[in-house]
């Protein structure tokens, strides 16, 4: 199983600190709500791969009814044989501790939610890992993870993504009628797969946000090969 840990400067990014120093008890303070997000979450995944029909401007993922509109990921996919739909959570209990630090303490629940912030993007990071390993296993090549609000991908596409990858059964996530994911610390994306590197990618490991959770890089086989 992946191992999901908190980055600390990153949660600590989040709530404004930029490299200032912190006193002895707000640090402990800190490491011990750290702890709690690790010990009450529960993070977990799915995805599905769907081939990619960019004919007429829009993204459509064959055999779902998604549709993807905007100009921003139309570039992002029109060139992709497939398109790789990703859906992660940090789980039901994380949103209720979560809550129940908003009733006890501001600080407590600024710092809580930060360091779930960082821990869903860690297992973002290990489900697009899961991308990548397979996309290499198809020869293909992957390019980043582009999530429903950036550019001008509309959040109105929540609720198809959700039911496309029964992420109401699987994960227990659902979608407000304003298009927000429940739990909060959940996050969904699309990845695409090419059969050629695209222009820009990453030519090594350094820097790569999936490399902790990457079975190609610890099999020494990386995917800019």
């Amino acid at each position: 199983m992946p191992r999901y840990c908190v980055d600390k400067a990153e949660a600590l990014r989040y709530i404004g600190y930029s490299g200032q120093q912190t006193d002895e008890m707000l640090d402990e303070r800190i490491d011990s709500l750290i702890a709690a997000c690790e010990r009450d979450s529960a993070p977990a995944f799915v995805y599905k791969i769907f081939p990619v029909d960019a004919s007429g401007g829009v993204i459509r993922l064959q055999g779902s009814s998604l549709v993807l509109e905007g100009s921003a990921i139309y570039e992002h996919l029109h060139t992709a044989r497939s398109c790789a739909v990703m859906a992660v959570t940090l789980g039901l209990a994380n949103e209720r501790v979560a809550m129940r630090m908003k009733a006890r303490s501001a600080l407590d629940a600024v710092v809580f939610g930060a360091a779930g912030s960082s821990l869903v993007e860690c297992a973002a990071d290990a489900c697009e890992a899961a991308i990548v390993a397979e996309a290499a296993r198809l020869g293909l090549h992957t390019n980043w993870r582009f999530s429903p609000g950036y550019g001008d991908l509309p959040l109105d596409i929540q609720p198809a993504i959700v039911r496309t990858l029964e992420a109401d059964k699987k994960l227990g996530m659902t979608v407000t009628d304003s298009n927000l994911l429940v739990p909060v610390k959940s996050v969904t994306a699309f990845v695409g797969l090419f059969d050629e590197l695209y222009e820009g990618a990453k030519r090594s490991c350094a820097g790569c946000p999936c490399a902790a959770h990457c079975s190609l890089r610890k099999a020494g086989t990386p995917c800019y090969r």
